[in-house]
């Protein structure tokens, strides 16, 4: 029997446990602590490469380089299929968005989300986010969708929008967001809970869950 790929995997994980928990991991050793607990599917986060990794803050200074050495020491280790923050996808054009796309596929992640701020971005819990235009963000997810090649490798869109234009325009957004070819969703800072029954109503797809007290 064929392997199945990491991101077929991590198709598998969600269609299978309802809710499925994305548990992050920030390095290797804890990839294999997450595995050991059971989990089906981890999460390197932006915020976990800037911090653990750096020891710098979730501001947009990491780049592709950063990420992928983290990728690596976990996929090696790790066969749990691995989600991977891409913020806006390590460059302004499509062919950076590309390369991003492609790069995590060879280093073993079976997912990205690429989201809608602008280059200079920041913490998604943080206030004062910026971000780009909704067809400026489509563009995004058609070159990493007509990159990555193994079509179950999931792209996963990430908008920003409900903090700078409000629920309705977030909303909007989505929907254009998997019409150009996302596979999943992910409303950052979500506030009350049945905005998320909002957004799965609009789209049809899954949806990641992140609430915080804060926002």
């Amino acid at each position: 029997m064929a392997k199945q790929s990491a991101g077929q995997l991590f198709r598998d994980a969600v269609a299978q446990e309802k809710p499925l928990q994305v548990v992050g991991t920030i390095n290797a050793n804890h990839a294999l602590l997450a595995k050991r607990a059971g989990y089906k599917a981890i999460y390197l986060s932006g915020g976990g490469v800037a911090a653990g990794s750096l020891g710098l803050p979730d501001l947009g200074i990491s780049n592709l380089d950063d990420v992928l050495t983290d990728v690596r020491r976990i996929t090696d280790v790790c066969d749990l299929p691995l989600l991977v923050d891409a913020d806006t996808g390590f460059g302004a054009s499509a062919f950076n968005i590309a390369r991003t796309t492609k790069a995590l596929i060879k280093f073993g992640a079976a997912a990205m989300h690429i989201e809608d701020q602008v280059g200079a971005k920041r913490c998604g819990h943080r206030p004062n986010k910026a971000i780009v235009t909704q067809e400026e963000m489509v563009d995004r997810i058609k070159a990493a969708v007509d990159a990555r090649g193994d079509d179950s490798f999931v792209i996963m869109a990430r908008t920003d929008a409900l903090a700078v234009e409000g629920l309705q325009a977030a909303i909007d957004r989505a929907g254009a967001y998997i019409e150009a070819g996302a596979d999943m969703l992910f409303p950052e800072a979500i506030t009350e809970l049945d905005m998320y029954k909002q957004f799965a109503q609009k789209t049809g797809v899954p949806i990641l869950a992140n609430i915080t007290e804060f926002g």
